[in-house]
């Protein structure tokens, strides 16, 4: 564990345009829950990937979402785990291409309320303050906007940095109701998820991306590609699987994005991207 802190506040602020020394590949996870949390998360997986290949692969984030945003727009990260909404614009713009997704995986966006509050359904959220991650989060704060809006109830939105964070804040009482979805409310700890319940689901849409950076060969695509497909099929691998709440990995390709690409989604980031 004392590796994982060592490398956290190290990769956390990393500045832009750092180079990763040869044979060694930074993977950035989109922070939706706490640096500390991913670390542990994702450490012991990448540790085993880098034992596998043969490359050395360490763990990277940001402090928060418009951050890492940022550092997918300069292609910081070699390797990166990213929203849906994510992989559409910065495959478009920095060239970031699919290798891997979570087998038989959706992800849904939810909005979550006090189980024992006067919130019972979206509807009685009419004037409300929400809780929501960032602006571009897909399905944790894209997809509940939407849906109030069809719905004409009006909201304000305000935006504290990651999924845990809105957990957190509804669970105190700071919120009536937020937006997340269902993985990062299924890793909270059990005295904050107890408090939580689910007032509204999204429909199902393709999951996070894990993609490379253009400059990372095929060579090492190839390589990392068979290393998270085989932890399907070993015991050490279902367990670290498990650790992240995954049921596997598999092989991805570009179109398979081609349904969030559909709902024609503009926010900041698409429109900074456009105009520069």
């Amino acid at each position: 564990m004392y590796k994982v802190m060592f490398f956290l506040g190290l990769l956390i602020s990393l500045p832009f345009g750092v180079q990763a020394q040869e044979n060694t590949l930074t993977f950035g996870v989109v922070p939706q829950q706490s640096a500390k949390r991913l670390a542990a998360l994702w450490t012991p997986v990448l540790q085993h990937i880098s034992q596998e290949t043969g490359i050395n692969i360490v763990f990277s984030t940001a402090k928060d979402i418009p951050t890492f945003e940022k550092r997918l727009k300069s292609g910081e990260y070699d390797i990166a785990y990213m929203n849906p909404y994510h992989y559409v614009v910065f495959n478009k713009t920095t060239g970031y291409n699919a290798i891997a997704k979570q087998t038989d995986k959706t992800i849904k966006g939810v909005i979550v309320a006090r189980a024992n509050g006067d919130i019972k359904t979206i509807n009685d959220l009419e004037g409300s303050r929400l809780a929501f991650p960032a602006p571009a989060s897909f399905a944790a704060t894209i997809l509940p906007q939407a849906e109030l809006n069809k719905l004409g109830i009006t909201f304000t939105s305000m935006y504290v940095s990651s999924h845990d964070s809105v957990y957190l804040n509804v669970s105190k009482g700071f919120f009536l109701a937020g937006g997340g979805i269902e993985r990062t409310l299924n890793n909270m700890p059990e005295e904050i998820k107890s408090t939580l319940v689910t007032i509204w689901q999204s429909e199902k849409y393709t999951s996070h991306a894990i993609a490379t950076h253009p400059r990372v060969d095929n060579g090492y695509r190839e390589k990392i590609l068979a290393s998270l497909m085989n932890m399907n099929d070993t015991e050490e691998g279902m367990a670290l699987l498990k650790h992240i709440n995954f049921k596997g990995f598999e092989a991805a390709v570009n179109k398979d994005w081609d349904d969030v690409r559909s709902l024609h989604i503009q926010t900041q980031i698409s429109i900074n991207q456009e105009k520069e």
